[in-house]
């Protein structure tokens, strides 16, 4: 019973924001990304969540986020991605590309305090600021990083990206625009089916005559998810490989995106929104679950690397991209992609009200996850010697 309850909360408490927001003003100014994730923030902190019900909430983050993905590039119209690749792929590179120099020239300034573990420290920076949370858990293998000294990481790295991915939402939307320049949104004539972003009236998914569309739409995203699955399940056998996480994501887009061709599955219009109410309950159910006590055991040196790493990786990826001529969108897409991994990006497409560049993020965060744990444990045994 306790299970049942608490995924109730977690599945209609967006919807209780979504009718706030439709009917105040503060909470409209203030958006239901971030209603989610600060409401978030509070339930988990407070306790109001029993501990025993822990695994829902990772099951409930997990789940969601899966299932939405496929969701949200069924509306897609791929031609627009060719409108912009080459700046995204740039993009890409240049977030690589300071993640790994400011990372590096932590290593140098901390590492007086042992060779080792600040190599460890810029390992786990550039795997998950490059790639996300399963290249963290790959990287720790990999170089036998203490589980205490993961913990206190990986804690951390959720409160800053939390902070980060609140800051671009609110601040860095106008400021990027203002200083690198707004991409172009699609109009009917761009595109023949782009998704509605334009609103928060989730309505629609609660009226009787649409069942049958969702009830597609569900069974079509549990398809590609159950594909997904068993394929990389097929493919970590064959290939002997330790971790299916970044497989799994990468075949979800694969099919998600090849589905997107279809003109009829394109032409399902909720869709979009139905992806969206589970990316909101992903946001609520996953900021639960950041405990800010765990904070206490943070070391100063840890807390200023990775803080300095995405502060200082942040300006310099802006910088780079001022100088390559990449617009404000881009620029934001990637880099939220790589700080704060692809399950993020649709939270930034829809505060941008652009889904033209939805498919970049998504794609560049899908390249992030390849290159992750080469980067991560290549950068650490290099700067061992």
């Amino acid at each position: 019973m306790l299970n049942v309850l608490t995924v109730l909360v977690f599945l209609l408490t967006p919807a209780g924001i979504l009718f706030l927001a439709h009917h105040r003003d503060w909470a409209r100014k203030l958006g239901v990304i971030l209603l989610c994730y600060t409401s978030g923030l509070l339930v988990g902190n407070l306790g109001l969540i029993p501990e025993q019900a822990r695994p829902v909430q990772q099951l409930v983050s997990e789940a969601s986020v899966i299932l939405a993905l496929p969701m949200l590039l069924f509306t897609l119209d791929i031609r627009q991605w060719s409108r912009m690749a080459g700046k995204a792929l740039i993009s890409m590179l240049l977030a690589t590309t300071s993640v790994v120099a400011v990372a590096t020239l932590l290593f140098y300034t901390f590492q007086d305090e042992g060779v080792e573990g600040t190599s460890h420290l810029a390992a786990m920076a550039v795997g998950v600021y490059t790639g996300g949370t399963p290249n963290l858990a790959a990287i720790k293998a990999a170089l036998d990083i203490p589980h205490s000294e993961y913990i206190v990481f990986h804690s951390l790295d959720t409160v800053i990206g939390g902070v980060y991915i609140l800051m671009m939402l609110t601040v860095g939307i106008p400021l990027s625009r203002r200083l690198m320049g707004h991409f172009p949104v699609a109009t009917p004539t761009e595109a023949d089916q782009a998704p509605v972003m334009d609103d928060e009236n989730y309505t629609p998914l609660f009226r009787r005559e649409n069942l049958p569309q969702l009830a597609k739409i569900l069974l079509l995203s549990a398809l590609v998810l159950g594909l997904s699955v068993g394929l990389a399940e097929l493919l970590q056998q064959i290939l002997a490989l330790d971790n299916s996480s970044a497989l799994t994501i990468i075949l979800i887009t694969t099919l998600g995106m090849a589905l997107s061709f279809i003109a009829r599955i394109r032409r399902l219009t909720l869709s979009y929104k139905t992806g969206m109410y589970l990316i909101y309950v992903f946001c609520f159910a996953v900021a639960t679950m950041a405990n800010i006590r765990d904070l206490t055991q943070v070391s100063s040196t840890i807390a200023i690397f990775i803080i300095g790493t995405v502060a200082g990786s942040l300006v310099l990826h802006g910088l780079l991209c001022k100088l390559a001529g990449v617009d404000g969108d881009t620029f934001m897409v990637t880099s939220v992609s790589a700080i704060c991994s692809p399950p993020f990006v649709p939270l930034l497409v829809k505060a941008l009200g652009n889904p033209n560049v939805l498919l970049s993020g998504m794609t560049t965060g899908i390249i992030g996850y390849a290159l992750g744990n080469y980067l991560g444990v290549s950068l650490a045994l290099i700067l061992q010697q």
